[in-house]
């Protein structure tokens, strides 16, 4: 039996958000996950709250006032994603930009996606500033036609929006993004030769957009694009434009958190899929409900077909959603299946959904309802494990997609579980 003082089940960005958190307090934390973090999927963007009842937010810490009392945000606080936030900012430093309201970043398919937190290397491509904008696709990448972006960014912000598509040099046509960003990293005469093609069509431009293929130093690659544009006799700014998985500023803000969580001695364990807990009473005469409810007492893992188990003083489920698997369902109910927790849904699985792709969907708000300290409930309402905490996507009761909200979300709930479980383990109860 391996113990530890807090056990988080998940890295992804709530559950590294969960883990650095209490290590942060000062508590032995350990962090399971059955895959490499899903973070690499993700477009590096920190969502918090881009859209109301289908209108684009600017100001999401006003919205926030006016969501159901349902809402994460709701229950956990909006303290909690200032909590989270300072936290973000701290690991990423000048990496990332931001304030206090949304800024709207152009995206390959021609959107804008209003975000609060976003990599430096997006930032000049802010829209709504009204500059002309050429935007460059890449031939061999499918996700981005840069024409048809920009045609549509055109009709929708202010200022020009042209798009190009040019073939990069030394590449074959199956050739990934990450070996993009590796030429554009390491070879000067790869970026002198994609500036000599780009060049005589920036044409009065006033910055360029790239997909988001500038490698782990984002700044010198724009650095050393810009020097050239302007040798070229063709000064702008350069940028880079946000794509689907994989995603190099998502992987970027992976390993951001991964050498934070190193650094403050949280132990990683990667490949070990939870399959099985243990319960015990609670403490029926702590004259708390909470505290009446039953504790986790251990925590199975599989590893390489080794049933290894874990004695936590705490844990945090940070597993996903439906999409990530920490939510499941059969034809007639929904449930968490780890700790097998109450999951609110329609009895019947025809009011599941709704009809448009963009109807009111039940499922897309799907999973465990929490208390203000995290805690997930039971279908009574009283609280299922009393040292048992839930952030991220598991945690039910916005359809986060929509509302443009899941990173935020995600810090907030993390914020809120990992200094909970850290406040009530061994750090001060020694």
């Amino acid at each position: 039996m391996i113990a530890t003082e807090v056990l988080v089940v998940g890295g992804g960005l709530a559950g590294s958000v969960a883990a650095l958190s209490a290590a942060r307090e000062g508590a032995q934390v350990t962090l399971v996950s059955k895959a490499e973090s899903t973070l690499k999927q993700a477009s590096g963007l920190v969502d918090v709250l881009g859209r109301v009842d289908g209108e684009l937010v600017a100001d999401p810490f006003d919205a926030i006032q006016g969501l159901p009392d349902d809402h994460p945000y709701s229950v956990v606080g909006v303290d909690a994603l200032h909590g989270g936030l300072a936290l973000f900012d701290d690991v990423t430093g000048d990496r990332y930009r931001g304030g206090d309201r949304n800024a709207l970043v152009p995206t390959t398919q021609g959107t804008v996606k209003p975000t609060l937190r976003y990599p430096g290397s997006v930032a000049p491509g802010i829209a709504g500033d009204g500059r002309e904008t050429l935007l460059v696709g890449i031939s061999t990448d499918p996700d981005f036609d840069a024409k048809r972006a920009a045609e549509s960014l055109d009709a929708t912000v202010p200022g020009d929006v042209r798009g190009v598509t040019v073939r990069f040099p030394r590449l074959r046509d199956d050739a990934k993004r990450t070996r993009h960003a590796k030429l554009l990293t390491e070879s000067e005469e790869f970026r002198a030769k994609l500036v000599e093609k780009i060049a005589p069509r920036v044409d009065g431009a006033d910055r360029v957009g790239f997909p988001a293929v500038f490698g782990e130093d984002p700044a010198f690659v724009r650095d050393e694009l810009e020097a050239r544009f302007d040798a070229a006799g063709a000064p702008v700014s350069v940028f880079e434009v946000p794509t689907g998985p994989p995603s190099i500023p998502g992987s970027r803000l992976r390993d951001l958190l991964r050498n934070e969580l190193e650094d403050a001695g949280v132990e990683l364990v990667t490949g070990v899929p939870v399959v099985d807990f243990e319960a015990e009473p609670g403490d029926t005469d702590a004259g708390d409900a909470a505290d009446d409810a039953d504790r986790v007492a251990s925590v199975v893992v599989d590893r390489n077909g080794a049933r290894v188990p874990y004695a936590p003083e705490q844990v945090v489920l940070a597993t996903g959603g439906l999409v990530g698997e920490g939510i499941d369902s059969e034809r007639d109910r929904v449930y968490e299946p780890i700790f097998d927790l109450h999951v609110p849904h329609p009895d019947d699985r025809y009011d599941w959904s709704a009809e448009g792709a963009f109807g009111d969907h039940a499922f897309a708000r799907f999973g465990v309802r929490i208390d203000a300290e995290g805690r997930p409930l039971g279908e009574n309402e009283a609280v299922a494990y009393e040292n048992l905490r839930a952030a991220g996507a598991v945690v039910g009761g916005a359809d986060t997609a929509m509302q443009k909200a899941a990173s935020g979300v995600s810090l907030a709930t993390g914020w809120r579980a990992g200094t909970r479980a850290a406040a009530e383990s061994g750090v001060n109860n020694a």
